[in-house]
């Protein structure tokens, strides 16, 4: 199975430069920010969300040319998600992601804060200047989607009644709207008809949500060195994800420790037993091979490019984090 690096080969110049152009955007003025922001784009990452919407971008123009408004849109995507990335860690108290220590461990919560809300205002900024009112609002609305979507998420903490319809409009708001409206954007750009911009659409959010619930699976099935974190964590945090809602359906008993918020001395290892003896694991695994399927067939339209070849294996390379 192809590595990150190897399905982002066509645009890996194009995100060298967005890098570049990300450091020089930021750092104008702000010793502390620059600090940060130096901090925040060198943490490694793999940059899928720009490079996606590069993808596309190239995959959309008859030549394979990028434009400069192009460019700035997958400048303007990491920079909303890194902006996301630094509140989710204050919000969540979380000491490192990626094995480096976040920005309010390494500076303090207010840093981190204002660095956050300062790259979102950036982001905006230099969304309002690509003069396009319907990417404005295609954009403006991940913004939302990502407060709507931490905001649910602790609102349905160890909330064993909540539904699976809520579960996957979290994952979305948190996950897929910024992959699902990036990508839409890059078509906005590129003039595409409405049909073409709703299967663009489609296809980052299929893909955004395999993303996900593979990620959910895999902190019931992950060790501590693949997840980057705990194992478990979400479960932990009464955070209750596929697995452990289809887990519920199966094994009512999951209900009453969930509700107990995993008091006992032993709760949490229970917990975990019943959604491993369970059929949760092979049913999320079902429901991420069904997201993927789904945006592999929204983008089969593109014409053929090396590009367009690396979106449709996008699908299968978030699977096989599984194996």
């Amino acid at each position: 199975m192809a590595t990150v690096t190897e399905l982002l080969q066509p645009v890996e110049l194009d995100l060298e430069t967005l890098l570049t152009d990300l450091r020089s955007l930021i750092g104008a003025g702000h010793p502390i920010l620059q600090a940060a922001a130096e901090h925040l784009f060198s943490a490694g990452g793999k940059r899928i969300r720009p490079g996606i919407v590069l993808l596309i971008s190239r995959a959309l123009s008859p030549d394979g040319d990028l434009s400069p408004r192009h460019r700035r849109l997958a400048e303007i995507t990491e920079m909303i998600h890194t902006a996301s990335l630094v509140h989710d860690d204050v919000v969540d108290e979380a000491a490192t992601r990626r094995g480096v220590a976040t920005v309010h461990s390494r500076f303090n919560h207010r840093v981190a804060v204002l660095a956050g809300d300062f790259l979102f205002a950036q982001a905006s900024w230099h969304l309002a200047n690509l003069d396009d009112l319907d990417v404005v609002k295609l954009l403006s609305r991940v913004i939302m989607d990502l407060a709507d979507g931490e905001v649910k998420q602790g609102l349905y903490r160890y909330d064993t009644g909540q539904s699976f319809a809520t579960y996957l409009e979290k994952s979305y708001c948190k996950t897929a709207s910024l992959i699902a409206n990036s990508v839409q954007a890059a078509g906005v750009l590129s003039g595409e008809n409405p049909e073409n911009l709703k299967s663009l659409h489609l296809f980052g959010r299929q893909l955004g949500l395999a993303f996900q619930v593979v990620d959910d699976i895999l902190d019931f099935t992950g060790n501590d060195q693949q997840l980057g974190k705990p194992a478990a964590s979400d479960l932990a945090s009464g955070y209750l994800t596929a697995p452990a809602l289809y887990a519920l359906e199966e094994r009512p008993s999951l209900a009453g420790l969930i509700e107990r918020e995993f008091s006992g001395d032993n709760d949490l290892d229970q917990a975990l037993e019943l959604v491993r003896d369970s059929d949760a694991i092979p049913r999320s695994r079902k429901l991420a091979e069904d997201f993927a399927r789904e945006s592999r067939e929204a983008i089969n339209w593109l014409s053929d490019s090396p590009c367009r070849r690396a979106l449709l294996e996008l699908p299968d390379f978030v699977l096989s984090r599984l194996y």
